[in-house]
């Protein structure tokens, strides 16, 4: 059987972030602030899975056609986005994601209704092409699919990323990425052959508690998982107006903050179980380990809090600024 019929791929993933560059040896591409996702198609069938390889098909009812746009059975690396005021928006897409009723995702794909960008072919026919370089996977995506309506083709800049990330950052868009025309495909590998470039880093935390801070503002408590498998505390980051954000977490499975004896001691903090994904964009990290200019940008359901592993521990010293910063 071919991992077409198995289902078991699984995207490979960007190792590091660095500023924009020029080379001929690489491929640039904006970066959607989308939800990455393989799409398999044959004919009129359709199956989206996310990174964490779940079915969410019945999600985007609206993207069902796209496969019919594809000239062979294949598998389509890329993302999924919703467009808003010219621009993909994460948070309509996480309000998407998160739409489990499926009365309720007919509703929201009428009002907010989602495209597939597709960046990378990865199965074509009957053919696995992992093993075949980058620049030979974009002449066949070009070939494979016919790109219109919910279904987009990423467009490649040649040698000028530089220019192509100004662009991007006068858009008030995530990015770009840099790919090597030569690299390979791994499933499920963080690789240096793809590089973001970014203005603003991000990265995956475990939501392990919450305080209010106003009756407008809410600050999540960040943890990620150290090498010694414990969760240390990583800073906490603000989160707005955001009523669908905090309904989650009101409705999350409560802790205690014995289970974290290493996190300051916020008071009033709503600890728990640690179940919650988030995306936090940042600056940059502190000589301390923590996060300089933290904002909340929402929850992930395509990733577990066991993924959010990092070698960066906190020393003592800034979780005894963090237990002082605001109270």
């Amino acid at each position: 059987m071919s991992v077409f019929d198995t289902k078991d791929a699984s995207p490979m993933l960007i190792a590091k972030n660095m500023p924009a560059f020029d080379s001929p040896d690489h491929f640039y591409e904006l970066k959607f602030d989308g939800m990455r996702a393989l799409a398999y198609m044959d004919g009129d069938y359709l199956e989206l899975r996310n990174k964490r390889n779940k079915s969410i098909t019945a999600t985007f009812p609206e993207l069902a056609g796209i496969s019919k746009q594809a000239n062979k059975r294949c598998i389509l690396d890329g993302e999924i986005i919703v467009m808003s005021e010219g621009k993909p928006d994460f948070s309509q897409l996480q309000r998407r994601a998160l739409t489990s009723n499926t009365f309720k995702a007919r509703i929201s794909a009428d009002a907010l209704p989602a495209s597939f960008v597709a960046f990378d072919i990865i199965f074509a026919g009957a053919s696995d092409l992992t093993r075949t370089p980058l620049s030979t996977r974009k002449e066949i995506l070009e070939n494979a699919i016919s790109p219109s309506g919910r279904l987009a083709v990423s467009k490649i800049t040649l040698n000028q990323g530089i220019a192509l990330y100004n662009a991007a950052e006068r858009g008030q868009l995530e990015g770009i990425v840099a790919k090597r025309k030569d690299s390979l495909y791994y499933y499920g590998k963080r690789t240096h052959d793809w590089i973001k470039c970014k203005s603003l880093q991000d990265e995956d935390f475990i939501a392990v508690g919450y305080y209010r801070k106003s009756m407008r503002l809410t600050s999540v408590i960040l943890g990620t998982i150290a090498p010694s498998g414990a969760i240390v505390y990583r800073g906490h980051a603000v989160m707005g107006v955001s009523s669908d954000a905090l309904a989650r977490l009101s409705a999350a499975t409560r802790s205690q903050k014995s289970a974290y004896p290493s996190f300051p001691d916020f008071p009033s903090a709503n600890w728990l179980v640690p179940q919650l994904v988030c995306i936090v964009n940042y600056m940059e990290l502190t000589n301390r380990g923590g996060l300089r200019q933290p904002v909340f940008k929402g929850f992930r359901d395509d990733k577990s809090p066991s993924e959010c592993v990092s070698s960066v521990v906190p020393d003592k010293a800034m979780v005894e600024i963090e237990q002082l910063d605001e109270y």
